[in-house]
């Protein structure tokens, strides 16, 4: 992914390998990356048995949240295209129980939410 373009808010995939390793403090032993996407300095990570998502915070990236879901926690998900005029794609994911997304991620015009969503379908169904 070019500068300019994670600047400019556009998903990229990212290898699986330096992101396991990236993570590796954080994946169970036998746990595996199945795919990976940026964006700007987070992460959307899918593995063989959650969906993990990395938010770097403040100036250095050096403090990180990790949000978790297994799975079978997620009760439905929706992806909102990017239009002539509105020119975001929006991810939404809800969490068994809850009203209200729990995981809402915000993505330039490109194709990599068509990505995501076809990775949570075959995760999640």
């Amino acid at each position: 992914m070019g500068l300019m373009s994670g600047l400019m808010g556009n998903a990229s995939n990212v290898n699986k390998e330096e992101v396991k390793e990236e993570l590796n403090n954080i994946l169970a032993d036998n746990e595996e990356v199945e795919s990976a996407f940026k964006l700007v300095r987070d992460l959307i990570v899918f593995t063989d048995k959650r969906l993990l998502m990395v938010d770097k915070q403040g100036l250095t990236g050096k403090k990180v949240d990790y949000h978790s879901v297994p799975y079978k926690s997620i009760s439905h998900f929706s992806i909102e295209t990017a239009g002539t005029f509105d020119l975001d794609a929006e991810l939404k994911i809800w969490i068994s129980g809850a009203q209200q997304p729990a995981i809402s991620k915000q993505f330039k015009k490109d194709k990599c939410i068509y990505d995501i969503q076809k990775i949570l379908v075959h995760m999640c169904l």
